[in-house]
């Protein structure tokens, strides 16, 4: 997308029929930042304001990140936020010692 004379790029923008929304994607390969956030902020807005439909409802934004520290973002995001959500995702399929542990499945 442009914005004033800048690209952009959203890795993935799908539109949920159901929802009647757009879902944003973006993937980080590294630690979350409020950098991140912000961005993600601002592609909302704009779908907000030039992409919606009548009847819309305002879209979501996901950001899938390889880490992320959750005070960061809680204090970049406003208090009542709806629509940004940050996610650590697993890089590598883990085995099943780590899955077995991270379940709590060390007794069976």
């Amino acid at each position: 997308m442009v914005i004033g004379k800048k690209h952009f790029h959203i890795d993935l923008v799908l539109y949920n029929i159901l929802l009647r929304c757009y879902v944003l994607i973006d993937l980080k390969v590294d630690e979350l930042t409020h950098d991140d956030i912000g961005q993600m902020q601002m592609y909302v807005n704009y779908y907000t304001r030039k992409k919606m439909n009548p009847g819309d409802i305002p879209p979501v934004g996901l950001l899938l990140c390889a880490e992320k520290d959750d005070a960061v973002v809680e204090y970049t995001l406003p208090e009542d936020n709806q629509q940004i959500f940050a996610a650590k995702y697993l890089p590598y399929l883990p085995t099943k010692e780590e899955l077995r542990k991270e379940l709590n499945l060390d007794d069976f």
